[in-house]
This record gives C-alpha cells, sequence and structure tokens, in this order.
C-alpha cells in the first residue's frame, strides 16, 4: 500500500485526476469505478477540467457505480444514479450508455446485485476504483464485520452513516434510505488499481486504522493492505495519527515520477 499525503483536498484531486487521466490515454476505454459524496468532488472537477482543455478523451471511458441506495427512483436528486449524472457523467462527457450501475428499485434485489457483478466481469472489470471512507472506516457500504470476500449484496446501513448522510436531505435522516445495494469487499478488490482518498481530520482515526492497523473486518478499508497495487491519498488533516506520516512523506518524495500514483 502506497500512503501519499497531501496538503489539501484540491492537491489531491489534482494528483488523481492526473492518474486517471494517464489511464485513459493509455486506454481509453477504461473503466473508472466512482465513488459519491463530497470527498471525491475535488478530483472529478479537476479530471473535467483536464478534458475541457483537451489534454485528455474520455468519450470511450465506462463509469462503474459503486454502490446505490435501496428504494429512491433513478431521477430522485439524491439516487447515486443522479448524482453521478450531474457530477461525473455529465461533466466528462461521457454517455449514460456507458455507466454501468445496480438497480436500487429492482423487484428483486438479489438478482440485481448478481446481474451487476455479470456486467462488470463481461466489460473486463474496473481498472481503476475510486474509493472514500467513513468515519467507522467502510469503504463502499460495507459496514463494520463485513466479509472481506464479500460480493455485490444488500446492506443495511448504521445509525452513524445515516446520520453522516442525512446533509444530503436537508439534515434529515428519516429520508435516508435505510438500505442500499454496495459492491462487496472482495468485488471492490478486483479493481486493477484502488485509490483511496480521505480528507478531513475527522477521517484521521479511520486512516490509521487502515493504513497501520490489522487487516480486519472491523475496519473494512484495511482490506486494501491485501491489494497488490493500493494508494491512500490523505491530506494532512487526515494524516494526523498515522505514526509513520514521516516514512510515508519520505517515500513518496523519493519515488520516480514515471511510476506515477
Amino acid at each position: 500500500m502506497e500512503v501519499v499525503i497531501v496538503p489539501d483536498a484540491k492537491a489531491g484531486g489534482e494528483l488523481i485526476a492526473e492518474a486517471m487521466a494517464e489511464l485513459l490515454r493509455r486506454k481509453p476505454e477504461a473503466v473508472l469505478g466512482v465513488a459519491t459524496g463530497s470527498t471525491p468532488l475535488p478530483v472529478y472537477q479537476a479530471l473535467a477540467a483536464r478534458v475541457q482543455a483537451g489534454d485528455v478523451d474520455t468519450s470511450r471511458a465506462r463509469v462503474a457505480q459503486l454502490d446505490e441506495y435501496v428504494g429512491l427512483p433513478a431521477e430522485h436528486p439524491e439516487s447515486y444514479r443522479s448524482v453521478l449524472r450531474r457530477e461525473v457523467l455529465e461533466p466528462l462527457g461521457i454517455p449514460a450508455g456507458s455507466f454501468l450501475g445496480p438497480d436500487g428499485t429492482a423487484a428483486d434485489i438479489s438478482a440485481a446485485c448478481e446481474a451487476y457483478e455479470a456486467d462488470l466481469a463481461q466489460v473486463g472489470g474496473v481498472d481503476l476504483q475510486l474509493l472514500g471512507i467513513g468515519t467507522d472506516g467502510h469503504i463502499g457500504f460495507n459496514e463494520p464485520c463485513s466479509s472481506l470476500a464479500s460480493r455485490t449484496r444488500i446492506k443495511t446501513l448504521t445509525e452513524q452513516t445515516r446520520v453522516d448522510n442525512a446533509r444530503f436531505f436537508d439534515g434529515d435522516i428519516d429520508q435516508v434510505p435505510q438500505h442500499v445495494i454496495t459492491q462487496g469487499i472482495g468485488t471492490i478488490l478486483e479493481a486493477r488499481h484502488l485509490v483511496l482518498l480521505a480528507t478531513g481530520e475527522g477521517k484521521a482515526e479511520a486512516v490509521a486504522q487502515t493504513v497501520e492497523g490489522p487487516v480486519s473486518a472491523f475496519v473494512p478499508a484495511s482490506a486494501l493492505q491485501l491489494h497488490r497495487h493500493a494508494t491512500v491519498v490523505v491530506d494532512e488533516p487526515a494524516a494526523s495519527k498515522l505514526k509513520l506520516a514521516d516514512y510515508f512523506r519520505h517515500t513518496y518524495a523519493a519515488k520516480p515520477r514515471w511510476q506515477g500514483l
């Protein structure tokens, strides 16, 4: 696992956006796994700026959704399909037909999860999966004690996660769905490159447990330690509880630039 400490969220967004742009230059039809929430916005904004400047072509790229609320219609403004359309597809000029995601309104949720796994396999899997991290260490919506071998499935959100997400629903936790479809940890680990972005002091403990703690289902993000190409990008506040922060700064500063992320 590589840990990169950046000054702030904007710098993290620029760094990851350039990694995505470089991937698309090598493989124009690459599958980008995308996450929702406020943390990845600087990444999408920085990548959109590169597209608008003509530095990278996203017309053949495909986008794969990490998770989706159960029961919210696709047109609901806070369904993740709608959020990703606004924040990723439209700014990057990616057609709706290049979007892959589970159906959170399906009558048979289990079948919808299996269908999404099949869709991911059909396109050859995710090339780069962008991840955020919850204050309890969850990735996607794999809450603490999720199986490290789990596949796409329905999950019940913890009260803390619903509290955290209420800000997107006018601060009303009662509007936040109780269930989601999420890629499982085992599914996530099949992406060829995992990039986790964490910003803010509120994520510092989760980052420390992910990077320096044991691999444990209690901290789902710690499964990234098992991946052969996992990158954790954190700003200074999110890095504040890392015991090896100075070591991480040194190794990244000495890294050959041609290696990229």
